[in-house]
């Protein structure tokens, strides 16, 4: 049984205590810790269902995405199609099952988000510098992220903190009918741009250049957010603008850092599982024109 954030006081966490281990949903350990609201925030740093090549099996019926840049980087846009079914056939090794998570991280093109010097690295399973200090995520941890936040639902409105070039805001575009995400570096927002236009993904994705921190509340409630980032706290703030029933999934942590998933189960209510430990950049506020 999970157990629950109780006494919510936004902005602010109390001492962490009666921890116990616990198995959830098949994996291997979990601990659950009992908080309160402002309990976390980052990006990462380092870090079975059938399949047929050539035929979408996974179940999301999405076809590869299709780029109108000119001059894909070394060609790959000619073999991104075998090295995306090799990465999901990692994936898979690793754990990952959810066929629609499966399915949109086939048909997302890694290579278009990052620079041509790294497109040959494209579909390691690693994280990537995008510049500005910031990396885009290792398709592992996108892919695990989402297969949380998408166990045993379907989550219509989601809102991801952290764009970065736009690569994870893409595969949830595949996922997800509504999908918001905000950046914080003006920079990484303007390229996340350009790379979802050349996707044609500007309409299913709805970017703002802000504090993520402070979230979205004009288009709250959510029934997912997606943090790529990581702090000590989670804001009070996204936790609020967490539809009741929805989850939240972040790193949480500075030296040592884990993945928290926190369901919303009440109006001033919240439970919150520990997951693997990961490595992320730090999640900050205010903004950088």
């Amino acid at each position: 049984m999970r157990k629950p954030i109780d006494e919510l006081m936004p902005y602010r966490a109390k001492n962490v205590n009666d921890v116990k281990k616990t198995s959830v949903s098949g994996l291997a350990q979990v601990n659950k810790i009992k908080i309160t609201p402002a309990n976390s925030n980052t990006r990462i740093l380092s870090g079975a269902q059938s399949f047929s090549y050539g035929h979408n099996s996974y179940g999301s019926g999405n076809k590869g995405l299709e780029t109108s840049r000119v001059g894909d980087p070394l060609n790959l846009g000619l073999n991104s199609d075998r090295l995306r079914y090799q990465m999901v056939e990692r994936l898979k090794q690793k754990g990952i099952t959810d066929s629609r998570v499966l399915a949109a991280m086939l048909a997302v093109p890694r290579h278009i988000f990052v620079d041509q010097g790294l497109a040959s690295r494209a579909y390691d399973d690693a994280a990537l510098p995008i510049g500005f200090s910031q990396t885009i995520s290792q398709p592992w941890v996108v892919s695990r992220m989402l297969s949380v936040v998408c166990e045993g639902c379907s989550p219509q409105k989601v809102l991801e903190i952290g764009t970065g070039c736009g690569y994870q805001a893409a595969v949830m575009a595949q996922l997800f009918p509504v999908v918001y995400s905000i950046e914080r570096i003006n920079g990484l927002h303007e390229m996340a741009k350009g790379y979802l236009r050349d996707l044609r993904l500007v309409s299913r994705v709805r970017l703002s250049f802000g504090d993520g921190m402070l979230g979205l509340p004009a288009y709250a409630p959510f029934d997912a957010i997606v943090i790529a980032a990581a702090g000590m706290e989670i804001p009070g703030a996204l936790l609020y603008q967490l539809a009741i029933g929805g989850r939240l999934i972040a790193p949480e942590g500075t030296n040592n850092q884990k993945l928290v998933l926190i369901e919303r189960t009440g109006d001033n209510s919240w439970d919150r599982s520990e997951l693997e430990a990961v490595r992320f950049v730090p999640l900050r506020s205010g903004i950088q024109s």
